[in-house]
């Protein structure tokens, strides 16, 4: 009877079984009797609406969490080497995380795969077959866990992909097949099929901008390769002082040498404890330069220029100096070598991943917004030895990062204008470059009030020490004296326009400069616009000048040999009496009026409209000096000259 039970047991058991079988089949699309090749299945898992709620008004853009899972296994007979596959999203998905798996074109997560997107395994690379593994499924399937937005399929719809296939080439993969919750299809072995799908970026033109930056492999091995990063200083008026360069790597990258540059830390620690040192078991850790996810690369001394171990890179070691191409086109760029080490899945010598996320700045200049990189035509080298011939790089990326000027970003630098023929110099503008009357509250004094006019001595004076000054001139002049006074123009550096004479023929302007701050500035520049005088330009006497080709209104300036150098504010000559003074430069430029008929010198066309000084545009005075006292001083003198005609007509 006992027997006849169990039998009777067995027998439900296995009817039991049977009916359940369709189901777990379906729950396990992998299931390796199904395909002979490479089987790939997209399953979604689960999702919810997300919040804002727009049903029922607009359906299209409601926003559905969805949750699936990518299974690639290999059940063919040889080993699948850097395992990749395209999913083609087409409801706007927007990916949030991709466990066991990365963007093949290297793109950080989370993002947008709305156009579909390739997907490559890491950190198991390659699928092993089943006879090499004995049937081990860890090694002959990735399972690539997906989470992210989609929009516009709620339930009961399922949002599967139109297309899932094999990237790797040698593979024939049918149209897919779906089924309820699930999409899959089978690839088999074709060594003459190419696979029309990539992960790489597409070749784009190179672009334009304020500074570029090329990121050109040169060698490429399985492991690691070299790569040339140069910086280029496009703009006319921008200079880079100890710049310093951030960027992200994507695949755990780590630099183990570099010529022309270095990081600013050297830390490996993130390599001997992280997944490099586990798949580096043997390597030599102690010399690696960084390992950190987001180095900062900053520049070398110019005595390391010809340093055969650190150096020999041409435009390298300027000691962080990027001077704009108008100036000195030779030192408008920087460049450096770096040795790179990769992790799987890209242990390929193809397989090469740029780092993302770019940022450049400086102690000098204005801050810089930088773009992706973006995949170029290979860069052309020219030969090192000097033959006529040049190398291609292996592969090219450029960056492209242009100036941002924030609204709230005060000057550097300010103006003041003065004229032969008004006694009064017209200083820099009240809080010019900013004013913070918080670090010194007993220091009351009006951030809106015009600066006072003062004496011409007084320019080389520092504000703390003008008043007494300026409060004489005002008072000798009868002029309103304001309570609180204004503010100073808090600026490190001021430049002072002064039109020096005017005449039938020509015109003459002096330009000084004004070093109020502690630190020498080498290599200034200076570029200064004039609206209608610049095709009149002669000559400058005491600086290097020249019209910029590329803007008919603009003048460059720069420290010739022994005027380059604009030393910091000093002592006086008696520190105990004697107000600090600044480090100064001064030249006379000359103009013709034969180029520029119908100029008025005195009336504002021999004033700036614009002053820039080492890429910072300056603060400039909103009145003119006026030229009432020279027309009254004209008028007084031809009176006297008609009163002597007529006493001569009278005498004879």
């Amino acid at each position: 009877m006992a027997t006849v039970f169990c039998s009777f047991t067995s027998t439900i058991i296995l009817i039991i079984s049977l009916s359940l079988l369709p189901i777990i089949c379906f729950s396990q699309p992998s299931n390796p009797s199904v395909c002979n090749g490479i089987l790939i299945s997209y399953l979604y898992n689960s999702g919810y609406a997300l919040p804002p709620t727009l049903l029922p008004a607009d359906p299209t853009h409601q926003g559905y969490r969805f949750e699936s899972t990518l299974t690639v296994t290999n059940n063919g007979l040889v080993e699948l080497k850097n395992w990749r596959v395209f999913v083609g999203f087409n409801n706007s998905e927007f990916l949030v995380s991709a466990s066991e798996a990365v963007l093949a074109d290297g793109t950080s997560l989370p993002a947008d795969v709305r156009n579909g997107t390739v997907f490559a395994g890491y950190p198991v690379a390659d699928l092993k077959t089943a006879v090499e593994t004995a049937g081990d499924v860890n090694q002959m399937q990735a399972r690539v866990g997906l989470v992210g937005t989609q929009f516009g399929v709620g339930a009961p719809n399922v949002p599967l992909p139109p297309n899932i296939t094999l990237a790797n080439d040698g593979y024939l993969c049918p149209n897919p097949t779906t089924q309820g919750n699930e999409t899959r299809v089978c690839c088999l072995p074709d060594s003459n099929v190419r696979s029309n799908i990539t992960g790489e970026e597409k070749i784009v033109p190179l672009q334009n901008g304020d500074l570029t930056i090329m990121y050109d492999v040169i060698r490429s091995y399985e492991s690691n390769y070299l790569a040339q990063v140069t910086i280029s200083n496009h703009n006319p008026f921008t200079r880079l002082d100890n710049w310093n360069l951030n960027w992200d790597w994507m695949e755990h990258e780590f630099i183990n040498s570099m010529r022309g540059a270095r990081p600013k830390v050297i830390d490996t620690r993130n390599c001997i404890f992280g997944s490099q040192g586990n798949y580096y078991k043997g390597f030599e850790f102690s010399t690696v330069l960084s390992c950190e996810k987001r180095p900062t690369i900053i520049d070398l001394p110019l005595e390391r220029t010809n340093d055969t171990a650190l150096g020999m890179i041409p435009f390298c070691c300027r000691n962080g100096t990027i001077l704009p191409p108008s100036m000195d086109l030779s030192k408008s760029k920087s460049a450096f070598q770096i040795e790179v080490y990769k992790m799987p899945p890209d242990l390929n010598k193809t397989q090469l991943t740029p780092p993302q996320n770019w940022k450049i700045n400086s102690t000098v200049g204005l801050d810089y917004q930088c773009g992706p990189p973006a995949r170029v035509n290979p860069t052309l080298f020219p030969d090192p030895s000097g033959l006529p011939s040049d190398s291609v790089a292996i592969a090219s990326w450029q960056v492209v990062c242009n100036i941002t000027r924030p609204e709230s970003k005060k000057p550097k630098c300010c103006v003041s204008f003065s004229s032969f023929f008004n006694e009064s110099v017209i200083p820099c503008n009240t809080c010019a470059c900013g004013c913070d009357t918080t670090t010194n509250p007993s220091n009351v004094c009006s951030a809106t009030e015009p600066p006072l006019l003062l004496p011409a001595e007084s320019l080389l004076v520092p504000f703390e020490n003008r008043t007494e000054k300026a409060l004489e001139f005002a008072k000798l002049k009868r002029r309103d004296i304001p309570n609180p006074l204004p503010c100073g123009d808090n600026c490190g550096v001021s430049i002072n326009w002064h039109v020096l004479s005017d005449y039938k023929d020509g015109w003459t302007a002096r330009m000084t400069l004004f070093n109020w701050g502690e630190s020498d500035i080498v290599d200034w520049f200076s570029a200064v616009e004039l609206d209608k005088a610049v095709p009149g330009f002669e000559a400058v006497y005491s600086f290097a000048g020249n019209p910029l080709t590329d803007a008919n209104n603009t003048i460059f300036f720069a420290g010739s040999p022994g005027h380059n150098y604009l030393v910091a504010e000093r002592n006086g000559s008696n520190p105990r009496k004697d107000p600090r003074v600044p480090g100064t430069e001064q030249s006379v430029i000359s103009f013709t009026k034969k180029k520029t008929p119908g100029i008025n010198v005195a009336r504002g066309d021999g004033f700036p409209t614009k002053v820039y000084f080492n890429g910072e545009e300056c603060s400039l005075p909103t009145v003119l000096p006026s030229n009432a006292h020279r027309i009254a001083a004209a008028s007084s003198v031809f009176s006297s000259l008609t009163l002597m005609l007529i006493l001569i007509v009278l005498q004879q």
